[in-house]
């Protein structure tokens, strides 16, 4: 007895409900520009709506012959995607898979992440929410697994947030800072949006009224930019939450360079806790967060969803705050290296 459940799409059933033909669709899919901007958007209507993949696409991924997993990122610069990239490619290897990867930030499925989705068997993305709920991305979803990643999403995996940025600002409030900013814009990623919230919670709780985020991007160049308006500020702040070490790095090269004293006139602390946090002088108070373990666990949860033998689970991995001179804290003793035959003193 024949089932009653249909197929998938086909790029003939895209071409009727679309009234082009199936060259037409190939062109548009491809992201030709040789198609008039109504044929197009009416053929990728059609292809949303009937949930269409390439063909090619469709039997590998009911096969699993791919043996690849996708990673979409908006961005490559900086040690944080070094790192996710690292440990996206490490247990990747070592469960067998090869990996794809795509650098894009377009709303809905750009060329290249439809490219992607035909090579791979599942995808993590790293995305804006509204990317995310695209009716393009909704159905793509319906043909592999999606894992979201440090996208805020529900039942997504991530790293925590909140706390740690309310728990830092605290921190601040206890060395006598008053005049805090939060340095990056938090309308840019879901996790600055988290750390802006445990920011202005840190506020309430103390009673205070959280300033409004300095909204810049996330690079050193941003950094630099706002050290320099500081400089010349009638208003100089106390404190600056930044949102990540790149930015942080930079406004306390920026600042010492223009005689600022950190931290005697204004402290700075960071996010992501690199390796070069513990060399700046003074050594930079940073969030350290499991960046490498969380590439692994996108992998990882990946392969158990296209084996089947898993599913989503929200994950929120733990940070922890590294308390440096940056913030107003005595620098942490450097390791001494025994002698022979003696232990090696503690830090």
């Amino acid at each position: 007895m024949s089932s009653s459940k249909p197929g998938p799409a086909t790029i003939y059933a895209v071409a009727e409900s679309a009234g082009v033909s199936i060259a037409t669709v190939s062109r548009v899919l491809q992201g030709t520009n040789r198609v008039a901007e109504p044929t197009r958007q009416r053929v990728l209507d059609a292809a949303r709506d009937l949930d269409y993949l390439p063909r090619g696409s469709a039997r590998a991924l009911a096969a699993k012959k791919h043996e690849a997993v996708g990673l979409m990122v908006p961005e490559l610069t900086g040690p944080y995607f070094a790192e996710l990239l690292v440990g996206f490619e490490t247990a990747a290897a070592e469960l067998g898979l090869s990996v794809a990867l795509v650098m894009t930030n377009e709303p809905g499925l750009s060329r290249p992440l439809r490219q992607l989705a035909a090579r791979v068997d599942g995808l993590a993305v790293m995305s804006g929410r509204e990317q995310l709920a695209s009716a393009e991305m909704a159905s793509l979803a319906r043909r592999m697994p999606i894992v979201s990643v440090a996208s805020g999403q529900p039942d997504g995996i991530g790293t925590e947030n909140e706390g740690s940025a309310a728990a830092l600002t605290t921190h601040l409030f206890g060395h006598g800072r008053r005049r805090l900013r939060f340095v990056g814009d938090p309308d840019l990623a879901a996790d600055a949006a988290q750390r802006y919230a445990g920011f202005t919670a840190a506020h309430a709780e103390a009673g205070l009224h959280a300033a409004p985020p300095i909204r810049v991007r996330f690079s050193e160049e941003a950094g630099r930019e706002v050290a320099r308006g500081l400089v010349t500020s009638h208003a100089l702040p106390d404190g600056l939450v930044c949102v990540n070490d790149e930015v942080a790095f930079a406004l306390l090269d920026e600042l010492q360079r223009a005689g600022l004293d950190v931290p005697g006139d204004l402290a700075v602390t960071g996010w992501d806790d690199g390796m070069t946090a513990r060399y700046t002088r003074p050594g930079l108070t940073s969030v350290a967060q499991p960046v490498r373990d969380l590439g692994r666990l996108a992998v990882t949860t990946l392969a158990a969803l296209i084996a089947g033998t898993g599913t989503a689970e929200p994950t929120t991995l733990p940070t922890r705050i590294v308390f440096r001179g940056s913030c107003g804290c005595p620098e942490p003793l450097a390791p001494v290296r025994a002698r022979e035959n003696t232990k090696e003193e503690p830090e």
